[in-house]
């Protein structure tokens, strides 16, 4: 068992309700793989927990064995901090429940469920969550993180709906936090990443959302100067029942897309509109999209919620190469312009893409300070994924973010989604991140996990006493 002793895994196998799978084990392989595959790390031990009990046990062991410990949701941690080579994993992955209250209008969320899990729940009540763009992210670090998506102008971010968290501490104490109980936590749950204990449920508010009307644009890649300019006055100024998220893109092989667009790089926004769809309201509202260039493909349907949100789970699936690269940003000027048209028009590799996620709207009217989110006044959260099934491509695929990347920043806020922050990033960029946060959240650390056992994540080390 290499530095853990095998009598004290043979305990963990004796009290843990889950599954305890170590490296001769058959489904050890399975258990270390995660969306990412550019990540090949070899845990000494997994502790799928069922219950909270399993994660105060799993927590035990880790305590008593100094092992190194990273907590597993949904797997979908870019830079792979949900795995640590020689050490325990916490996974969450068997906690996938959800449970609606429909006349509190209220869900509670198992630690380790998906989005798919959440939207396919709350859809059969006329609900949604709002989080998130892809059914198989976990709901663990993406609300964590703080979470946005299609939902965010109108509803806000996904922590702007959290109502209550179960955590369980280093101490191995369970707690509930919410406004009036644990405070602190909960404020720097809401935002402040796996960093201060293991979420074992989250209790959201539900809004009203079933069918929405989903467009997709496309323009030439060569008209990037001329949509981008349109699209960063247009959107701000637009109803909250509009979102579009702005990318750079290689058209798939795949419906709707029409076959000779196939291939080519474009320049595209992917809308959701939650208004009223009676009497081509959609098709109203969007026939602005002519006004910079005409479109080499404009589609538009209503559609569930739930099928908006798993539109790209088979575009990209689990086990491809990834790397990517965040920034906020509060305007798009010229210059920036002129990086997206360049980089859009080197693309290294089919799959490879930018996003420019709107974040205002009723995100903006949550206060500065209310969370640990700590860019209330972003417009827009931009990540750039660099992305191929050929790990012969990995180097190709993280230059090019990082060189996008690095062209962007003199134009950004300064910092990033925490959840968009990729590996090799110093944790200078995490301080930038939460701005004048960072000192409470250490302070709350210290609080709540003075000895850093949550360290693998983008850590907020304790505060010195």
């Amino acid at each position: 068992m290499g530095g853990i002793d095998d009598a004290a895994v043979g305990s963990l196998r004796e009290a843990l309700r889950g599954a305890v799978i170590t490296p001769p084990d058959a489904g050890y392989d399975e258990a270390r793989s995660i969306y990412n595959a550019m990540i090949d790390r070899r845990p000494a031990v997994f502790a799928q927990c069922v219950d909270a009990a399993d994660v105060r046990t799993a927590i035990s062991f880790a305590q008593d064995t100094g092992v190194e410990l990273a907590v597993r949701g949904g797997g979908h941690s870019g830079p792979g901090l949900c795995l640590v080579d020689g050490g325990l994993v916490l996974d969450l992955s068997p906690m996938r429940w959800v449970r609606v209250d429909p006349e509190a209008g209220t869900v509670q969320v198992g630690g380790g469920s998906v989005l798919g899990d959440v939207d396919h729940a709350t859809h059969a009540f006329g609900r949604a969550v709002p989080a998130g763009i892809q059914s198989t992210t976990g709901i663990g670090g993406l609300t964590l993180g703080g979470g946005h998506g299609h939902l965010t102008r109108k509803y806000g971010l996904t922590i702007d709906s959290l109502v209550s968290a179960d955590v369980v501490l280093a101490d191995g104490r369970c707690v509930t936090a919410s406004a009036d109980n644990h405070p602190d936590l909960f404020w720097a749950l809401r935002g402040g990443g796996g960093n201060f204990g293991v979420v074992t449920s989250f209790t959201f508010e539900s809004h009203p959302v079933h069918t929405v009307g989903v467009a997709v644009t496309v323009w030439p890649v060569e008209r990037t100067p001329e949509v981008l300019r349109w699209y960063r006055e247009f959107l701000p100024a637009a109803p909250e029942d509009l979102s579009g998220f702005f990318a750079v893109l290689v058209v798939p092989p795949a419906p709707p897309f029409p076959e000779p667009l196939h291939g080519q790089k474009v320049c595209a926004v992917v809308w959701c509109y939650t208004g009223d769809l009676e009497a081509g309201r959609l098709e109203q509202v969007l026939a602005v999209v002519n006004e910079p260039a005409p479109p080499a493909f404009h589609f538009t349907s209503p559609m569930p919620y739930p099928a908006l949100q798993s539109m790209f789970d088979a575009l990209i699936p689990k086990g491809l190469q990834w790397y990517w690269r965040g920034a906020f940003f509060d305007t798009i000027p010229d210059a920036a312009v002129d990086v997206h048209h360049r980089f859009g028009e080197s693309i290294p590799t089919n799959l490879s893409t930018m996003h420019l996620y709107p974040v205002d709207g009723a995100a903006h009217r949550v206060g500065a300070d209310d969370t640990a989110w700590a860019y209330r006044d972003a417009v827009w959260s931009a990540v750039i994924g660099g992305i191929d099934p050929d790990p012969a491509n990995a180097d190709v695929i993280r230059q090019w973010c990082v060189d996008y990347s690095t062209a962007l920043q003199p134009h950004s806020m300064g910092g990033s989604y925490v959840n968009f922050i990729g590996a090799q990033e110093s944790a200078d960029r995490v301080r930038t991140t939460y701005r004048g946060h960072f000192d409470r959240l250490a302070s709350v650390k210290r609080a709540y996990d003075p000895d850093n056992l949550f360290h693998a994540n983008q850590n907020i080390p304790p505060a010195a006493a």
